[in-house]
């Protein structure tokens, strides 16, 4: 498994194309904005959209979902918990500054131990509630894509609806922390990590 990393939107979202290299099948993680960005990205690593998953359902997150599924024609996926959010008309001011739109309903309802198969590979779905209360993580050998559950040196915001500090602070040490400590870490916003430093030197969980 490889991924391409394609930052989209004001508020510079990390969009993980994963792909299989053999069969070039892809997985396209949180497409927040920018379609015309994301949909270059593939055609220049010659990818074949299979699905498009959501960490979670705040719009930075999900706001080209409705670009991207309808140009590949691909199923959506995202947790049970966060799919009234889907609509961006809760967020507009936010929503106008990224050009974000509603969402088509999601296609497949993640849950925890999901193994989610693209090409030749796939991932695994992590639960974990805390920035929202559906935030899920995918995990594949020594890769995790955390969403904006866990960041380098930070943790996600809980103060937003649906947020939850203990069960943030829960997910993190019971679901992520507890992979192995060479576990690359690429989260939802900024530079990628390991669960090792986030271990030893995460200010907000030392």
């Amino acid at each position: 498994m490889k991924y391409e990393l394609v930052v989209v939107g004001a508020l510079e979202t990390n969009c993980y194309l994963v792909y299989c290299e053999e069969t070039r099948a892809c997985a396209v993680i949180d497409p927040g904005a920018d379609p015309e960005r994301i949909i270059a990205a593939v055609a220049d690593l010659e990818l074949k959209p299979a699905v498009v998953l959501n960490t979670h359902g705040h719009v930075d997150h999900i706001g080209a979902n409705s670009d991207i599924v309808r140009k590949y024609g691909v199923p959506l996926g995202i947790h049970g918990a966060d799919t009234e959010m889907l609509q961006v008309s809760d967020y507009i001011e936010l929503s106008l500054l990224l050009g974000a739109k509603n969402s088509p309903p999601p296609d497949r309802l993640l849950a925890e131990g999901e193994e989610i198969v693209f090409g030749r590979t796939s991932l695994r779905v992590i639960h974990t509630p805390g920035h929202t209360r559906g935030s899920v993580a995918f995990v594949h050998g020594g890769l995790l894509f955390s969403g904006d559950t866990l960041f380098c040196g930070g943790v996600g915001r809980t103060d937003l609806p649906g947020g939850s500090w203990k069960d943030l602070d829960r997910s993190i040490r019971e679901r992520i922390l507890t992979l192995p400590e060479e576990t690359v870490v690429l989260p939802g916003h900024g530079p990628r990590t390991t669960v090792g430093q986030e271990r030893s030197s995460n200010p907000i969980l030392t």
